[in-house]
Parts: C-alpha cells; structure tokens; sequence
C-alpha cells in the first residue's frame, strides 16, 4: 500500500537538528538488549483463554519476533503492506509488531471492542494483507466474525488465528524457515525511521474512526522523553493492563520496556485483585493507565497494602482524574500519583513531575514532555494569557503524520499547531489543566458550566466511586447537566438534594448545580477505562429535571 504521510522536509530537518528524531527502530532496542542481557525476563503474561503462563526472555522474544517476520514473509508480506491484529495483551502483540518491523510491514493494532461494522471498515481502509485476531476472548468468538469479514475484503490475502487449527493456525509463523536468509530479507526490509510504521485507528467527530499513522521517530520521541520525565530505568518492572491495541499500551507496555531492556507484566482483562496479585508476585514498580484502574487499584490497596508495596508510581491519563481521587490513591497505595495527558495523534504530551508539589501534582495535568510545546487559544486563533480557558493547540515531536486517506482532516497549520478538540488553562509556569472536551460542553441559558472541575468535586462526596456530568436537552435553557454516579461499595447512593448540598459546601456556583442524577452499577467505559460519554448524553437526551432553577 503506499501512504502519503504529511511530513514536510522542513520538519524533518528542524527535528533533527534538535536532537529529537534520528534514525533509530524498536528492533535496535530489541538487538541491544539481547546483546546485553539475553537471559533477563522481557514479557510476563496469563492468557485468560488457557489459563497459560508465558515468560519470555529478551533472547526468546527476538527469535520468536524473527520466526514470524520469516514466516509473514513466506505469505508474501513485504514493506508497506499492513499487518492487523485484534489481540488482547498477550506476548504475541508484541512479538508481532518487532516481527513487522524487520520486514518493514505497517503493525495496525485494533481494540478487541470492534466487531463487524468497524472492523469492516478499517480492514477495507487500511487494504490489510493479513488478519490475526484470538480464537475467542472474553467468551466472543472472533475467528467466526473475521471469516464472515473476509468475503468482503478481497486484498485480505491471509487470516490466521491464535489458538487455531489448519491453515489458519498462527503457530505456523513460528515454524522455522530452512533455506531463509534471514540476515538479508531483514536488511532489505528494514524501514526508515520517517516510514510509517504504524496505524492506529481513533474514533473522533467526523463519523468514522481514523486512522492515525505515526513513524518510529513521532513514537520515539515521545517514548524518549517520557522515561526521561519520570525516571524509569532498566531495573524497573513495568505492568499494562490497558489495551496494547491503544496508543497507552502500545508506547508504554510494547516500546517503553523493550527501549529500557526491563521486564513487563502484561494483564488481558483488567481484574484489579488480580492486577494486586501481580504487583506482588512479580514486583511491579510502575503502571499507567486510566483514572477508573487507577479508582479500582486503589480500593484494593487500602484493603491489602502488602500487595502493593513494590509499586512507586502510577501515571493516570485517558481522562482528566479527579484531584480528589488523586489524593485518596496517593494514601492507599503508597505511591507517586503522575498525571498525565495525551492523544493518539502525539501519545502523552504532559506529565506532572515526581517531584511536584501538591497544588500541582494533583491540581493540573502535568507540563510539556521535552519537544512538546502548548498553547491555549481563543476563538479567532489568538493565543490567551495564563489561566485563561480556550481551545488547546500542540506542537510536538510526537505529532502524528496524517490520517489514513483523509489529509483533510489533518488539523495541523502552517506552522505546525495541531488542533487538539480539548478546552483547558495554562498557568504562568506552562502547566495545563484540561478543562473539558470542545464538544463536551454545557451551555445553560448562555452560560458554560466547567464539566470537569464539576466532576472533581463530585467525586470528593464520600458515597461516589465515580461520576460523570453530561447536557441534558431543556427547551427553556437549552442544556440542563446530568449526574451519572456509581456509588462506593457499601455506600448508600446520595439524593440529588443531598448531592448539591455538598456542592454548595464545596462553595460550587448553583448554576453549575447538575438538575438530574442517575445512579448506576457502572459507567459505560472503552477497554482503556475512558468513559463513554456518548452513551451517557443518549440516555440523557429522554431525560427531564428533577428540580427546576433559574
């Protein structure tokens, strides 16, 4: 397939200049540890499916990742022909990507969420020559829904399963190959840094997901400093329990460990007793994942603190996490709470420090990782003064190359400012706090009502695990904010009179009082942890006050 990356010379060469891109690929990372330490531990894993244990070393990652570069070689794939796999995180994800890049084939990672109507689409998109999905996971069997895609999708030359049989075995890829001269199919495949290497699909306002295409040197840039900004070091056991097939799990569960040479622990379905178990047994020192892991993993370590010793950081991103909760993680785990923010399209942009005091550490969303500036805007493009909300632009090393066949939507001007979607405020020492989504307002009777720092109080009422305010349709006013909340275990659900008298104890303007709650089990939520809003502003739409104000 060729791609038309939208990566300007000029960019190429400031970039360069700053130290920032260079010419170097994951599997060099791979190489370097297994010329250093061929025997330590690289991926520790369950799959959920079997019950199966595996435990890689850096030596057996790199041959199996060889094995299958080989074998996806015999099938005919080549440079720039799109491998798509919709696997959970299991070592096979990460063996496969490394394997892509030694024959410069394009990893397109897809969330285990999709099913046909998506699936579909991007497969069609994408012109995928091969297919890898689970035999089943989570009791859904995607080998049957992948074969009634294939019809539909005539450049799919191949699909293969994990935990298959016959010619659609995956195993197969781990055959050896005699005769092949791995040593040149290799360098003739290699990519350029610049190539794209990966496509990694983003659901967004313009009705289809898109495909976000990015190159070893935009991910290995933000990698890079992202390690940098808090500390990891080769000694270090990581743990992802968020979806490798999301760019969370991707740059900070696949590359950042294999960059470090240290060991990763990869969770499939996120369990958070179990996820306490391997924090233990394994000796986790860091994690990262959205705010609800994080609400989850912290219920648990007040409970068993013993098992969360060894963790010393855990970085929330994904959705801005309430401060509050920030605060209570930070007691219950006994670890440095970083938050962090980010997007497909660059990866994470800002992070707090460790070393941060606490009316930052847990009252904004973190500073510009090296190579990433920031800057918040009115609504003519005009650039705000500190602590001023607007719509937040980036410019970043890390930034993505273009959309898959829709340059149109590249968002990105002239010089290089990229239109993020999100509403925030910069103070005066460059730290951002994400305010809202540009499209996740509440405008009641003309006035905005501050969605976040509504929530963040909310989840301070000791009955609520977890909140969500969206717009509720009012002829009168327009929009009226909506509650949803899942109480605390144990805890009794508040009454929406005794919820916003706490939030008038909060000192919360009654205009930003939500008119409606609605208490339920659970939030709808991505594998990732977000929210899905959506669903909630749908339910919301047949939705009434209960009081009336104003």
């Amino acid at each position: 397939m060729q791609f038309d990356p939208i990566l300007p010379e000029s960019r190429i060469r400031a970039m360069r200049a700053a130290g920032l891109w260079g010419d170097h690929l994951l599997t060099d990372s791979l190489d370097a540890a297994v010329a250093a330490q061929p025997g330590a531990t690289a991926i520790v894993g369950r799959n959920s499916l079997t019950g199966e244990r595996a435990s890689l070393t850096y030596a057996e990652l790199a041959a199996r990742a060889e094995r299958i570069a080989l074998g996806l070689s015999r099938m005919g794939v080549g440079r720039g022909d799109v491998v798509s796999f919709q696997l959970p995180n299991w070592w096979q994800f990460t063996a496969l990507h490394l394997a892509c890049l030694r024959i410069g084939a394009v990893t397109n990672p897809l969330m285990p969420i999709f099913r046909e109507r998506e699936l579909g689409f991007m497969l069609a998109l994408a012109e995928s020559k091969v297919f890898i999905v689970p035999r089943l996971y989570r009791g859904f069997d995607h080998a049957a829904m992948a074969r009634t895609l294939r019809p539909r999708l005539p450049r799919l030359a191949r699909l293969l399963v994990v935990g298959g049989e016959g010619e659609e075995d995956f195993d197969q890829l781990l055959a050896p190959q005699p005769g092949a001269d791995a040593r040149a199919i290799f360098a003739a495949g290699r990519p350029a840094a610049d190539d794209v290497v990966q496509i990694l699909f983003t659901s967004g306002t313009t009705g289809e997901p898109k495909g976000v295409m990015h190159t070893s040197n935009t991910l290995f840039s933000n990698v890079r400093g992202y390690i940098g900004r808090i500390g990891l070091g080769a000694a270090d056991v990581l743990m992802m329990s968020s979806p490798m097939a999301h760019q969370t799990g991707f740059m900070y569960g696949l590359m950042a460990p294999i960059l470090l040479g240290a060991k990763v622990v990869l969770q499939d379905i996120w369990q958070p007793e179990e996820a306490a178990d391997l924090i233990e047994a394994e000796g986790v020192t860091f994690t990262m994942a959205s705010t609800p892991f994080l609400s989850d993993l912290a219920e648990v370590g007040a409970r068993r603190p013993a098992s969360v010793r060894s963790l010393r950081m855990f970085l929330s991103a994904g959705a801005p996490i309430p401060r509050v909760l920030a605060r209570r993680a930070a007691e219950s785990l006994g670890a440095t709470i970083i938050s962090a923010w980010g997007m497909t399209e660059n990866g994470a942009a800002t992070t707090t420090r460790p070393d941060d005091p606490p009316e930052k550490a847990f009252e904004t969303d973190g500073c510009p990782l090296p190579g990433v500036e920031l800057r918040v805007v009115d609504a003519e493009g005009q650039p705000l003064s500190a602590d001023q909300e607007g719509r937040l632009q980036i410019r970043s090393a890390s930034n993505f190359v273009g959309y898959l066949r829709r340059p149109e939507w590249f968002a990105t001007d002239a010089e290089g400012w990229f239109e993020t979607g999100d509403l925030a405020r910069l103070d005066a020492d460059g730290y951002v706090r994400i305010t809202g989504r540009a499209k996740d307002i509440i405008i009641r009777g003309g006035e905005n009502i501050p969605v976040v720092e509504v929530e963040g109080l909310i989840y301070r009422h000791p009955a609520v695990q977890e909140a969500a305010v969206v717009a509720m349709p009012d002829a009168r006013l327009g929009e009226r904010a909506c509650a949803f909340v899942v109480p605390r275990p144990g805890a009794g659900a508040p009454s929406l009179a005794e919820l916003n008298a706490f939030l008038l104890r909060e000192q919360i303007a009654k205009q930003y009082l939500p008119e409606r709650l609605e208490v339920v089990e659970q939030m709808p939520k991505t594998p990732s942890g977000k929210i899905q809003k959506f669903q909630l502003r749908e339910q919301a739409k047949s939705l009434t006050p209960e009081q009336r104000q104003g």
